[in-house]
């Protein structure tokens, strides 16, 4: 791979037209943030009970005193023998933002179905550090619209990402974002969830490739991603990812 050659001047003149091109970008997303911001809110009324390693939990109580709380739906079904690459990849990402987001009023956690027993032993695996709790036996998952049954899959359209898909396109789990607020008087509220590449953007890593030479340099989306101690050359040794 080569793109063309040219001088440094017609370089300059070039990278002066995608400075416009990102000036633009970066301005779109401003405008997107302060939409998202923007949006109503929905009360939550539905009592969902959460297994954490400290016990049975509360939607409430996994906002572990601050006002505002993420929920990334991270893909390990009950019957699966580890986590999804792509959920793990982005995941690889958050035990450093922690400290920051903590201290910023946002508490970050993981769920998934998968029983708690399972959940640590692959938490363990990957070295991570960030609260992940299981809504097995409970219809988080079913409601948030990130889990189907072998029923659901099996009629004509599934709904993901606010729309209705081919059942084919679909999951047993499926990735999402959901974020929460809580009020003084405990009350919470559904604030905004984001489903498919909408958590992209939280991959400092895909951020760091799109600005290399080659860029992602995939066939398909994140194909080149495996569990960080999947890759050939992957540390035995604990490492900085652990």
């Amino acid at each position: 791979m080569q793109n063309e050659l040219v001088s440094r001047e017609q370089w300059l003149e070039a990278r002066r037209a995608l400075l416009l091109k990102e000036k633009e970008a970066t301005k779109l997303r401003d405008s997107v943030n302060a939409a998202r911001m923007a949006l109503p809110w929905v009360r939550v009324d539905k009592d969902y009970v959460f297994d954490t390693p400290e016990g049975k939990k509360s939607l409430a109580d996994l906002f572990d005193g601050r006002s505002q709380l993420l929920i990334y739906h991270f893909m390990l079904g009950p019957d699966w023998e580890a986590g999804c690459p792509g959920c793990s990849f982005l995941a690889d990402h958050v035990d450093g933002a922690l400290p920051h987001l903590n201290h910023h009023d946002v508490t970050w956690v993981a769920v998934s179905r998968a029983p708690l027993e399972k959940i640590a032993a692959y938490k363990r695996r990957m070295g991570w550090k960030f609260p992940w709790v299981s809504s097995f036996g409970s219809d988080f998952n079913f409601d948030y619209h990130v889990s189907f049954t072998p029923e659901d899959l099996a009629k004509d359209k599934v709904f993901y990402n606010f729309t209705a898909i081919e059942p084919a396109e679909a999951h047993d789990e499926l990735p999402g974002l959901s974020a929460f607020y809580r009020n003084d008087k405990g009350e919470v509220f559904h604030t905004y969830s984001s489903y498919a590449r909408g958590p992209e953007e939280l991959i400092s890593t895909l951020m760091i490739l799109d600005r290399a030479p080659k860029g992602r340099n995939e066939q398909g989306t994140m194909d080149f991603v495996r569990r960080h101690d999947e890759y050939e050359d992957a540390q035995t040794a604990p490492s900085c990812c652990h």
